[in-house]
């Protein structure tokens, strides 16, 4: 392992699309070219949950795996892009499909998140596999943890600990957001991004989609970044956009010094699923 790098500026992207529903092929076109004019110009990419397909129980049965399409061009807009790139896709691991978040860079690596909890409401949790490891990436100095809709429901397993996966520090930095969050519940979406942050210490980069998909549910985006106040650094309406915006590492350390909660937290750990049987 090389030194660790240290922690500056970080660069932003959020694509706030309208996706195509049950087209992977389309989608990887239609963001491929929102993608496009980041090259050299941002350090993260945050697409939407679902971005091949939307958020659909029909379309497991042609669920990709992982040597499928959608992860080569992952990785592929990772290494155009000069950047990590992250949403979430439906994706076949054995007899299960999971609502897997990737996470691809530059330099080739690939990691992912299956979906904790699974959208109950929508029955999510009959169709797909759930996940049980919470994930936590370094990049560019930023340690980062990345879930998917639903989990910013659940606020034990969102929570950034303090000397726990990092000696003297917090879990993570940054927390990211990836969903199709219909506009029927857009202000618990508003105010549970701005819950995280505060009591996480830590910014929060959250992207949502537009339109209304193939189940006639309307999506009114709201994609945004919010610092470790609960303050919006930029919040995206009701429109297609892509947005670039950057993150203070100094700006956020200040913060943790001068208003240091975390050493006041209970301390506990994350287990998996109890087993009912």
């Amino acid at each position: 392992m090389g030194a660790p790098v240290e922690r500056g500026d970080l660069r932003i992207s959020l694509v706030q699309g309208d996706t195509r529903w049950h087209d992977p092929a389309g989608n990887r076109a239609y963001y491929g070219a929102l993608l496009a004019p980041l090259a050299g110009k941002t350090d993260l990419v945050i697409l939407p949950e679902t971005f091949t397909s939307g958020f659909s129980n029909e379309a497991i049965d042609k669920a990709e795996g992982m040597d499928g399409p959608t992860v080569a061009w992952i990785r592929e807009q990772a290494v155009l892009l000069g950047a990590a790139v992250t949403g979430s896709v439906q994706l076949r691991v054995g007899q299960g499909v999971y609502n897997r978040l990737l996470w691809a860079t530059p330099d080739g690596e690939l990691q992912h998140y299956d979906k904790r909890h699974l959208f109950r409401y929508g029955n999510e949790h009959l169709r797909y596999a759930a996940g049980n490891e919470r994930l936590s990436v370094e990049w560019k100095g930023w340690r980062i943890n990345p879930q998917v809709c639903y989990d910013l429901r659940f606020p034990v397993f969102c929570r950034n600990r303090f000397d726990v996966e990092r000696p003297g520090d917090l879990d993570f930095d940054l927390q990211i957001f990836v969903a199709n969050w219909p506009s029927a519940r857009a202000y618990p979406w508003r105010t549970l991004l701005r819950a995280r942050a505060i009591e996480n210490l830590c910014f929060v980069a959250a992207v949502n989609r537009v339109g209304v998909d193939g189940n006639d549910l309307h999506y009114a985006g709201d994609s945004a970044v919010i610092d470790f106040l609960g303050q919006p650094q930029v919040e995206v309406r009701e429109v297609e956009q892509v947005v670039t915006t950057t993150i203070s590492a100094a700006a956020l350390a200040a913060h943790r010094a001068r208003f240091p909660a975390m050493l006041d937290a209970d301390a506990f750990t994350l287990d998996g699923p109890v087993d009912a049987g």
